[in-house]
C-alpha cells in the first residue's frame, strides 16, 4: 500500500464513521477557546470543562481577565496542571489581546504565537477550530496515532509530523482530521494498550500489521 493509498483509506474511514468530529472542549468564542486550550496542556479536557464555567463567570472577557490578580486566577484553575504558570500566561494573554490586537483574537498562526501561553500547537487549534484554517495541531495523540498507522514516517518532532500530515491531507479536511486523530488516540489507539480489537483501521495500520507479523513468527528454542 502506498502512502497516498493509506491516507485515502484512513480519511475515508473517518469520514464515514465520525463525520461530525469536533473538539471536546466547551467554548463559545475564540477567547474562551484560547483559555481552554491553554488550560488543557497536560490536563484532560474533562478537567478543563469543569474549570471553565466558573472561570468565564468571573472573567467573561479579556477585559476582566487583564484586571485580575494572579491569586484570583490561580484559585479558580488550581485543580489543573501547572496552575501558577497558566495563571501568569492567561493574564498575559488578556493584556496582549487588549493592547496589541484590539480585543480581536488573531487568526494567523504567527500572530497567535505572540500571545503568552500560545505555542504552535495551541495556535493551530485556534486557527483550525475557530477559523476553519488548514492548520494541523500535533499533540501527543496525533503524534502517536499518525506514526502507528503509518501516516508519518520518521517524524521525530511534532513540527515534522505536522508537515508530513498537511502534505497529504486535503486542505478542506485538515481541520477535521486533527480531531479524528486526537479522538482516535484518546479512546482507541491508546498509548499503553491500544484497543486494536475495537479499531476499524487495522487493515490500513502499519502498527497492527507489525504486531501480527511478530505474533505469527514461530518460536525457536535454542
Amino acid at each position: 500500500m502506498t502512502k497516498k493509498d493509506r491516507y485515502n483509506e484512513v480519511l475515508a474511514w473517518f469520514e464515514e464513521n465520525n463525520p461530525m468530529a469536533e473538539t471536546e472542549l466547551t467554548y463559545t468564542n475564540p477567547y474562551e477557546l484560547a483559555v481552554a486550550v491553554i488550560l488543557s496542556a497536560q490536563c484532560t479536557d474533562v478537567r478543563v470543562n469543569m474549570i471553565t464555567p466558573g472561570f468565564f463567570t468571573q472573567f467573561p472577557t479579556e477585559t476582566e481577565l487583564a484586571a485580575a490578580s494572579h491569586e484570583d486566577v490561580y484559585e479558580i484553575i488550581k485543580s489543573c496542571s501547572y496552575p501558577n504558570n497558566k495563571a501568569k500566561n492567561l493574564i498575559g494573554l488578556a493584556h496582549v489581546l487588549i493592547h496589541e490586537f484590539k480585543r480581536q483574537m488573531p487568526s494567523d498562526i504567527d500572530e497567535l504565537q505572540k500571545l503568552p501561553g500560545v505555542g504552535r500547537k495551541t495556535a493551530n487549534v485556534i486557527a483550525s477550530v475557530c477559523y476553519n484554517k488548514p492548520a494541523m495541531a500535533v499533540d501527543t495523540h496525533v503524534f502517536r496515532v499518525s506514526d502507528r498507522i503509518g501516516l508519518t514516517t520518521n517524524a521525530r518532532t511534532p513540527l515534522a509530523a505536522e508537515r508530513q500530515l498537511v502534505k497529504f491531507i486535503p486542505d478542506d479536511k485538515i481541520h477535521k482530521a486533527h480531531h479524528w486523530l486526537i479522538l482516535h488516540g484518546r479512546y482507541i489507539c491508546k498509548a499503553r494498550r491500544p484497543l486494536c480489537n475495537e479499531c476499524g483501521l487495522t487493515r490500513f495500520c502499519k502498527y497492527f500489521s507489525k504486531i501480527n507479523r511478530i505474533k505469527s513468527q514461530p518460536f525457536v528454542e535454542n
